[in-house]
């Protein structure tokens, strides 16, 4: 017993480190467009070819990865996901040296595969590290260290490779200071992998009940879009503030780079917010545990520039946070739907105000981003079996393809019309996920 303890406790370490790392890679290849842009001189179109690159494996593998993993198991699965991820990364470096956007799509592309492989292995496998009663509150573990790095990632990318760029002479110069962080991140995979081929950790069965098909079930396939338009919205407003708060608010790009981290940021305190406000804890317990959040807030907020103004009104915006979740009432669609409200009515502000206000309006909505994947995730597969389940499952995660789709899009208006009138796609969307929230869920 102890022995099998001490197995499911380094498994669940390394998986939390899985967690960390596909939200690291994700969320630092995100900030890089903007550096990209300024190296190769793109439009804002071929900027979001970035994303483009990242997001379009969902669409290609979601379905196939689930096929091979069926064959060489879920232990398997995230070793090949690691091995990707490490090959793109390493490809960054010859990227560089030939000064070629077009080969660093394609390391993206890679880099992105594995991160598919580890999404739908790494899952299955944090469930079964345990007992199945405690299994959900394993999963919004690992789902707490992956929206950490989700807000490290800008930070570190500001740090390392926009201020390097900043004092190249030429675009070799700048280019050069790309490929470093991925080379550790590359060693640092493969010793994971490594580590897990060694490591017993339980044996998931692949053979599965026969896939059952959802596509008469209207609610299954409305969230499957209602997905789409969440993470098209959500990468998309990061990618185009980034760009935007150089423009409107006149800040350097490395400062640009950095404070998009409190935009995810945000959303790594609605999911600790999340992780309470909709379950079955007392009141009591709730507010002590707003109170610590809301603490945490401030000193997230503070960290990024050592700014204790930053801190107040990143911690100010959580408490406006903690009162929306209240308007939900702690159901599910309903607190979609406010979420999906606000931050519509938060873009239309960014496009319409000047100043400061823009950088705080639009990092706020990353707060309101917090609960949609879950939400929307819940409601598509609400009412389904297990054989149902799967299929809707794969085809919920082909359509993360929307974070390809929609930042191309707006990248399109933004050169058509400016920055500022980008936002109109995902207000487009939000305003979707708010109808999805309220009519679309609903079975049919």
């Amino acid at each position: 017993m102890t022995e099998q303890k001490s197995t499911q406790a380094a498994g669940m370490a390394f998986m939390g480190m899985i967690f960390f790392l596909f939200g690291f890679v994700t969320t630092f290849n995100i900030t890089l467009a903007d550096k990209f842009k300024a190296v190769f001189e793109l439009s804002n179109f071929e900027t979001q070819l970035v994303n483009f690159s990242f997001f379009l494996t969902y669409f290609i593998l979601s379905f196939a990865a689930g096929g091979i993993i069926k064959r060489i198991g879920y232990k398997g699965g995230v070793i090949l996901g690691l091995l990707l991820v490490a090959a793109g990364s390493f490809l960054f470096s010859p990227a560089a040296k030939a000064l070629s956007f077009p080969f660093f799509l394609i390391a993206i592309f890679i880099m992105a595969s594995g991160v598919v492989f580890l999404q739908v292995a790494a899952n299955p496998y944090v469930t079964a590290l345990g007992p199945s009663e405690t299994a959900s509150a394993r999963l919004n573990l690992t789902q707490a260290l992956n929206s950490i790095a989700t807000y490290i990632a800008p930070i570190i990318a500001s740090a390392f490779v926009f201020k390097a760029a900043a004092e190249a002479l030429t675009p070799s110069e700048a280019a050069k200071s790309v490929p470093a962080p991925f080379t550790i991140i590359a060693v640092i995979v493969i010793v994971i992998a490594v580590a897990i081929y060694f490591l017993k950790l339980p044996v998931i069965t692949t053979q599965g009940i026969e896939r059952k098909s959802v596509w008469k079930y209207s609610h299954v396939l409305l969230g499957a879009l209602g997905i789409f338009c969440y993470v098209g919205a959500e990468v998309g407003s990061a990618a185009m503030l980034q760009r935007y708060f150089q423009e409107a608010v006149n800040i350097a790009q490395s400062d640009a780079a950095k404070m998009i981290a409190l935009y995810w940021g945000g959303a790594m305190i609605g999911r600790f917010y999340a992780s309470f406000m909709l379950s079955n804890v007392t009141a009591s317990k709730k507010y002590m545990y707003a109170g610590i959040i809301i603490l945490f807030a401030l000193f997230v907020g503070w960290f990024v520039r050592r700014e204790i103004t930053d801190g107040l009104i990143f911690a100010g915006i959580a408490v406006v946070n903690y009162l929306a979740f209240q308007l939900g009432r702690g159901k599910t669609n309903i607190s979609l739907a406010v979420f999906g409200i606000i931050a519509s009515i938060l873009l239309l502000i960014v496009m319409s105000a000047s100043g400061n206000i823009i950088l705080w309006v639009g990092l706020s909505v990353g707060f309101f981003n917090s609960i949609m994947f879950p939400n929307i995730f819940t409601l598509g597969v609400d009412g389904l079996d297990k054989g149902e389940l799967s299929m809707a499952s794969g085809l919920i995660n082909s359509l993360i393809v929307g974070g390809a789709i929609v930042p191309l899009l707006m990248g399109l208006v933004a050169d058509a019309a400016g920055v500022r009138f980008a936002f109109i796609l995902p207000i487009i969307c939000y305003l979707y996920i708010v109808f999805f929230a309220l009519v679309g869920s609903k079975h049919k």
